[in-house]
């Protein structure tokens, strides 16, 4: 083999062992380019919590329906615009998903200490672990590197966030295509332990007289959430301790007093009544199951390196 042709596989080699194929997230990506970062979004994070308990489960939620659609890239928090088709307006988050402007304060503060450096959407990712910590969730390790995407999917948010009258079947699927197990799953619907819902999403159940539902928690539903009008009257999720992080949520599954049909299916008789079982019994391996859930989602198809961008606005595209 001619010595030209040995020093050009020796380069290549070389060139392919030192150069990354691409960007990896990071614990430390901002340690030395915003070395204060997550700690003020931390305490933005906390402030927002204190002021309305409830914003907690808004923001994991928020992060949740992120991921799903085109990944974690903060498309969820685009507007409308001639060219973008805002996922605000799709039927899973239209008048229900809320707590933007608190990633909007998030931003506004990391944007004055270090500008164009922090993405929307690893402050989205922070804001979930944030939140669950201060309702008495579980902690765990965020890597960062995230960036923005430019575009937004009306549609895919409308097929791919799973709905609120989804059977167990349609669940699994769901979560199957992110890369997440069925224990991934139930881990992760545990954070229905904690937030309200809106009339009209579980108006179908409590009306139903199904076997599927305890009697008297439907009427104690009814109460707040009519047959017709009172769309957006809210109920907790749980009705026992609705402002903690616990296991509670699993509880009441194994009682039929599930809020959502889609929470009600995960122990009805089908592949999932034996984790629900579980966490019912062991509130620490739910803790321990639902941190690791959120690292896998918060993991799902990030943009990274040159892709994307680092939105100086949350809602808009520089």
């Amino acid at each position: 083999m001619a010595l030209s042709t040995i020093l050009a596989i020796t380069a290549l080699l070389f060139f392919s062992v030192t150069i990354p194929s691409e960007a990896q997230l990071s614990p430390t990506f901002y340690a030395t380019t915003c070395p204060n970062a997550v700690a003020t979004i931390r305490n933005s994070i906390r402030q927002a919590v204190s002021r309305e308990r409830r914003m907690a489960a808004s923001l994991m939620r928020l992060h949740f329906h992120d991921c799903f659609v085109q990944g974690c890239d903060a498309s969820i928090l685009l507007d409308e615009t001639p060219s973008i088709e805002s996922e605000k307006t799709a039927g899973p988050n239209d008048e229900s998903a809320r707590g933007y402007e608190v990633i909007d304060t998030a931003k506004s503060a990391v944007e004055r200490m270090c500008p164009g450096v922090v993405s929307c959407a690893d402050i989205l990712t922070l804001a979930a672990r944030d939140a669950s910590v201060a309702v008495g969730g579980p902690t765990w390790e965020v890597k960062l590197g995230r960036r923005d995407s430019t575009t937004a999917s009306r549609s895919l948010a409308n097929s791919d966030l799973p709905g609120p009258s989804s059977d167990l079947r349609t669940l699994i699927s769901s979560f199957s295509r992110k890369g997440l197990s069925e224990r991934d799953m139930v881990a992760l619907s545990g954070a229905h332990t904690i937030g309200q819902a809106q009339c009209v999403f579980f108006r179908g159940r409590i009306y139903s007289n199904g076997t599927d539902i305890d009697a008297g928690f439907a009427n104690t539903r009814r109460r707040q959430c009519p047959q017709s009008g009172g769309n957006s009257n809210l109920a907790p999720f749980d009705l026992v301790t609705p402002n903690s992080f616990d296991n509670n949520y699993f509880r009441n599954l194994m009682q039929r007093r599930g809020l959502l049909q889609s929470d009600q299916v995960l122990f009805n008789g089908g592949s999932t009544d034996s984790i629900v079982s579980e966490y019912s019994r062991t509130p620490q391996r739910f803790l321990s199951d639902f941190a690791s859930a959120m690292i896998k989602m918060s993991e799902i198809e990030p943009l990274t390196g040159q892709n994307g961008i680092i939105r100086r606005i949350c809602s808009a595209v520089n």
